[in-house]
């Protein structure tokens, strides 16, 4: 039922988002797994539009922030306000207030804002005057941001960055996939024609049957074997933390359940791995220079790190 549905929600937002279907799968995991989605791209390649698209099909509560450099943390976590009839001050919601979130373009807005946002993704609740408001559940932050270097653009902190599960970057698109979209906004706005294909409660339902999902010991110490190396990697200046470990584990969880099995085997751990644990890393100066990046690295941590060899009966163990 899981998979069936998850298929049919695939297949809503293919209509709208067209040519990037491992982009489609790695978000809806991310959901699954009960964590929040960054996408890092130029403008115009379909960040707020895939958003858009998920937040329809999955039938959730959703509100939109655009960031700018004047957007108040009290947009994020709402504020009291005095109500002269009643005599008393009432809290108002702000935009956190729903099952999903998408903050547009985040890197343009102040680290005070930024902060309000991060207990809000880490907390699932925001405080307001000293008094803590729960915030509805799911609660899901699909935020995008343009590259570093964009005008009127600044680096996330380390700590908001970690609170991501996984950061993806969507690239242009084909020319064949190019014409598709040209022709499917010929005559109207293809996320108009998006219908519903599952609700909050199939979300919860999915991440809570995750803790049914079976990772044996040998699969567990694969994947801290991995983030292990990534700490020892003499061109890593901050490796994948113990918050990162435990992404990786969920991650690879979602995968499983979207692959049909009720177990993780290796190669769940290691199609996660990089979206996973890529902006979980800082590199050192020089590898920079040197044009190395955080996925090269991964990959060849990925090639080191032998997988283990389960045996086949205890694969269902």
């Amino acid at each position: 039922m899981i998979v069936e549905q998850s298929e049919h929600i695939i297949r809503e937002i293919q209509t709208a988002f067209m040519g990037k279907d491992e982009i489609i799968r790695r978000v809806l995991t991310a959901i699954y797994a009960g964590g929040h989605v960054l996408l890092e791209d130029s403008p115009g390649v379909g960040k707020t539009t895939l958003a858009l698209a998920f937040s329809k099909v999955m039938g959730l509560s959703h509100k939109r922030v655009q960031f700018t450099t004047d957007t108040m943390p009290s947009d994020i976590t709402g504020f009291t306000m005095y109500n002269h009839q009643s005599g008393q001050f009432e809290y108002r919601e702000g935009a956190a207030a729903c099952n999903l979130l998408l903050a547009d373009e985040i890197n343009r807005t102040s680290p005070k804002t930024q902060a309000a946002l991060l207990e809000a993704m880490e907390e699932k609740s925001v405080t307001v005057d000293g008094v803590t408001y729960p915030l509805p559940s799911p609660f899901i932050c699909i935020a995008t941001q343009n590259p570093l270097g964009t005008a009127g653009t600044q680096a996330l902190p380390e700590s908001q960055l970690d609170r991501f599960m996984v950061k993806l970057s969507i690239g242009y698109p084909s020319t064949e996939d190019q014409l598709q979209i040209l022709k499917a906004r010929r005559y109207k706005n293809p996320l108009d024609s998006i219908r519903v294909a599952a609700g909050a409660e199939h979300v919860i339902d999915v991440q809570n049957y995750l803790s049914s999902i079976r990772v044996q010991d040998e699969i567990l110490y694969y994947l801290i074997r991995l983030c292990e190396a990534t700490r020892q990697e003499p061109a890593v200046e901050l490796g994948i933390s113990p918050r990162g470990v435990q992404a990786l584990t969920c991650m690879a969880k979602a995968n499983a359940v979207l692959e049909k099995r009720s177990y993780v085997i290796p190669e769940d751990v290691q199609d996660v791995f990089c979206d996973t644990c890529a902006h979980r890393l800082i590199l050192k100066p020089q590898e920079r220079i040197d044009g190395i990046s955080e996925r090269m690295i991964l990959q060849k941590i990925l090639m080191e790190v032998k997988p283990p060899e389960l045996v086949k009966g205890r694969k269902n163990a």
